[in-house]
């Protein structure tokens, strides 16, 4: 007879079903138990709002929410997943060769080997077909805590140099390790149960390396194996190089860096860098402006990529060049809060082309080209209405107008006036560092790091709300930012590599704030858990035109 008191109820929000299980049964046991319609296999669970592998045993009554490939972390898991079954292949194909994950890429990543190998034709299928046959043996993936020392020896033992780096810049007595067959690898975050959970993929031979491509996340049937993203790959490309040559790669790189006492040195190389991409667009512009009567520069890019301080410190080049940059921001053209259309959520979506008033908006632009004077709107993020300017706006003939926004390079927000008079920027926040060679660091992470600290501290927004909004800001940027990101002229990367070091010690005061009562929980402890791999940095160095400066305060430019 059943002994009663080692059953437990589970609470399933997925149906509202309460399931009787015993003491130690594992959430992928619990999800066979129920009887929700499962369109797609679950891949993770949150568990009293913390995100938790399915291999996770339950000890006691628990509230739980089954997540699939559809939800932002389900994909996350299916991404870090594809990453370990990657690695596996070109350990036992490739043992001599290093492979590195540079960076997203679409719906995939883009990969290459170190010292300019390459594979060939023959090579990229058999890579594929090893994946392929790595994925049908539905090999277990565990996830164990053991001491650092005997995991040290086991990444050395396979010429983990990377994870090895970590580990010694972050000492802990015990590491969390995950196995592929006796491979170990780490991931800051859960992995699918098994290597049969992520069997829709492809590889192609792309640039100089590999495109790894996944399933698109809102219709995860359609794999498609080619990119058409070559601007943004160039971006990417220079950075990384950039990245390598500092010596900076990866996390543990950084922090043995940082604890060397280099982090002064990091930051001024880092801002230096900025500042001669800055004035090489602001050289492009000029000529433009001389060759083809460009009088009008549109900056776009997602939440939290620096747009603002961007368009200044844009702005101070073009001084330098004798023209006279006048800044309108597109956020201070949203129609007030009452009047501002609502996601499918019901929330305010502030990423949709109708929450900016694009009739007054265009009626300025039009005033303005001709010599007009004009007020211009100022949005209060607090009390969401719209203020004037007491000072009316009015352009000379070596003026250049520069509006920044997300939708500036989306041709329906000025169809007035013409593309040959306009120079478009796409920037965003695109993360180089990686945790090591086969754990990147999503951009996404580092752009709500950014809008969490700042949002906290000048919107006054908390955390909590932030991340309710953030994936409303996530369907907003795919519909309307990310299709016209190839229509630009130039991009830009906002990303410093030395700034998740210093957004450490601001963010973690802040994620612990937010209670297990809310499901953002989890979201906030996956950061922490994210944050506690890097070695802080102190802001002081930081320069006040720093676009960091933005996010964090101390800026001298006025916003």
């Amino acid at each position: 007879m059943k002994d009663c008191s080692q059953v437990i109820e589970v609470r399933v929000i997925n149906d509202g079903s309460l399931v009787s299980v015993d003491m130690g049964t594992t959430l992928l046991d619990i999800v066979q138990k129920c009887s929700f319609e499962q369109l797609h296999p679950v891949l993770v669970a949150r568990v009293n709002n913390r995100f938790k592998p399915l291999g996770y045993k339950v000890y006691k009554p628990v509230t739980v929410e089954f997540l699939d490939i559809t939800s932002w972390e389900g994909y996350r898991v299916y991404q870090r997943t594809i990453s370990f079954v990657l690695q596996k292949a070109v350990v036992e194909l490739f043992p001599n060769e290093k492979l590195r994950i540079r960076h997203t890429l679409g719906n995939g990543f883009y990969a290459e080997f170190d010292e300019g190998f390459s594979l060939s034709a023959e090579e990229v299928v058999a890579l594929k077909e090893r994946m392929r046959d790595i994925v049908k043996s539905d090999m277990p993936i565990k996830t164990r805590k053991r001491l650092a020392e005997e995991v040290a020896k086991e990444y050395y033992e396979f010429g983990f140099d990377d994870k090895l780096e970590l580990i010694a810049t972050r000492p802990h007595l015990y590491r969390t390790v995950n196995y592929l067959g006796t491979m170990p690898g780490y991931f800051y975050g859960a992995l699918a149960p098994s290597t049969r959970y992520v069997d829709r993929f492809d590889i192609v031979a792309y640039g100089s390396g590999l495109y790894i491509a996944l399933p698109d996340r809102k219709c995860p049937e359609a794999v498609i194996p080619t990119v058409r993203l070559d601007k943004m790959f160039d971006i990417f490309h220079e950075y990384q190089q950039w990245i390598d040559i500092m010596g900076v790669p990866t996390v543990g790189d950084l922090n043995r860096r940082v604890m060397e006492g280099d982090a002064s040195e990091l930051i001024k190389i880092a801002e230096a860098f900025h500042e001669l991409k800055i004035a090489s667009i602001a050289r492009k512009i000029t000529e433009a402006n001389s060759e083809r009567g460009v009088r009008m520069v549109l900056i776009s890019g997602p939440s939290s990529s620096g747009k603002t301080t961007f368009s200044k410190r844009l702005g101070i080049q073009l001084k330098v060049r004798g023209l006279d940059p006048v800044l309108i921001a597109l956020d201070d053209y949203f129609v007030e809060r009452d009047k501002t259309p609502l996601d499918e959520d019901g929330n305010y979506d502030y990423e949709a082309l109708e929450a900016i008033d694009l009739a007054t908006l265009n009626d300025h632009l039009k005033r303005l080209s001709v010599g007009e004077s004009v007020e211009i709107p100022r949005y209060n993020f607090i009390t969401g209405k719209r203020q004037w300017h007491e000072k009316p706006l009015k352009l000379s003939d070596k003026s250049v107008l520069i509006m920044e926004g997300i939708h500036a390079l989306n041709p329906r927000l000025t169809p007035g006036i013409d593309d040959s008079a306009k120079f478009k920027i796409y920037i965003s926040c695109f993360t180089s560092v990686a945790m090591d060679n086969f754990s990147r660091i999503p951009t996404t992470d580092n752009r709500l790091l950014r809008r969490s600290i700042r949002d906290f501290a000048t919107r006054g927004k908390s955390l909590v709300g932030t991340m309710q909004m953030w994936p409303s800001v996530r369907r907003g940027e795919e519909k309307h930012i990310f299709p016209y990101q190839e229509n630009a002229d130039v991009m830009f990367n906002s990303s410093l590599f030395y700034e998740i070091s210093v957004l450490k010690a601001i963010a973690e005061p802040i994620l612990r704030e937010v209670p297990d009562t809310v499901a953002e929980h989890a979201e906030a402890k996956r950061l922490l858990k994210f944050l506690d791999n890097f070695v802080a940095i102190s802001p002081e160095e930081i320069p006040p035109t720093s676009l960091l400066r933005e996010f964090i305060g101390g800026s001298s430019f006025k916003y």
